[in-house]
């Protein structure tokens, strides 16, 4: 491999197509800076804008090979050697994921979660209402779509657990992530479905949270403990060295990605003060046995 496709080094070939987008996106811009060429050039010679190769850059759109092509060599990159390995990688970052057959289902915005997720090595969550959707049992995940998605067919809330069980295999052998969770007991004790459907969560809590790879702590209602009303948060933390942590918050129709710095930092905090005051993960299976035998 060329020089230039080193500096990827092995990060690439560990990579799904959504990192791989980031990274040679990174690439691109790294390349483009060394040779002191401003995206209004670079997009004037793509025949397209400054903001595609911001997007570009930013690995949040698809790579047209010519268009790749073309920036290499104006960037610079003359040799054929290099400009193949960079193709080749762009090549990757445009094949078709898993969920890509499910796009009939999924909103736009929530396609990159899903490929984020798939190349984290690290997941932190905080959840306020429900059990993660990682965490969760078909029945109760069924029990969540019926309820917040009423003019669905039987059919397309299928497909929707579907794609909340496959996600779920980014925790099984070979390669399980690492998962973290912190959990209000008010998840716990808001009851989704019926009485069998909660108990069968909950024992499925029980069983994922003595996973090795799994950690579940609960912020009891007693702990007295605030954190200013902020809702569902989830930081991924990612192998490659290219790759910076992302914050990912949802709302009713949309979601922010955040990765500066700046806008992360107080994130990782929150969550390592939610570990703080959280129970400890070893007091989780006593509370799981409360609340079952309480239903």
């Amino acid at each position: 491999m060329s020089d230039l496709a080193e500096t990827l080094g092995s990060d690439a070939a560990q990579s799904g197509p959504t990192a791989l987008r980031i990274l040679l996106g990174a690439q691109l811009r790294r390349l483009r800076e060394s040779a002191g060429i401003s995206r209004e050039d670079a997009g004037y010679h793509i025949r397209s804008s400054h903001s595609k190769i911001s997007r570009m850059e930013g690995g949040r759109t698809s790579f047209k090979l010519r268009d790749v092509s073309d920036l290499l060599i104006m960037y610079g990159v003359a040799g054929e050697a290099e400009r193949e390995a960079l193709l080749a990688l762009a090549r990757q970052a445009n094949e078709p994921s898993w969920w890509h057959d499910y796009r009939d289902v999924l909103p736009d915005w929530f396609e990159a979660y899903l490929g984020l997720e798939q190349d984290a090595s690290v997941i932190r969550m905080h959840e306020v209402q429900f059990v993660p959707g990682l965490l969760q049992t078909e029945d109760y995940a069924r029990a969540i779509f019926a309820i917040g998605n009423e003019s669905d067919s039987d059919e397309q809330i299928e497909r929707r657990v579907e794609v909340r069980m496959r996600r779920q295999r980014v925790l099984e052998p070979p390669e399980p992530r690492k998962l973290w969770v912190v959990l209000d007991e008010a998840v716990l004790r808001h009851r989704v479905g019926s009485r069998e459907i909660m108990r069968g969560q909950l024992e499925h809590l029980a069983r994922m949270a003595a996973r090795p790879n799994i950690t579940v702590q609960v912020l009891p209602f007693s702990c007295g403990w605030a954190m200013g009303g902020v809702g569902p948060v989830t930081i991924m933390r990612f192998a490659q060295s290219e790759l910076h942590d992302v914050v990912y918050l949802e709302q009713l129709t949309n979601a922010q990605y955040l990765t500066k710095e700046t806008d992360v930092l107080p994130y990782q905090r929150l969550m390592d003060e939610l570990g703080v005051h959280a129970s400890p993960a070893s007091a989780t299976p006593a509370m799981l046995r409360r609340l079952i035998a309480e239903l």
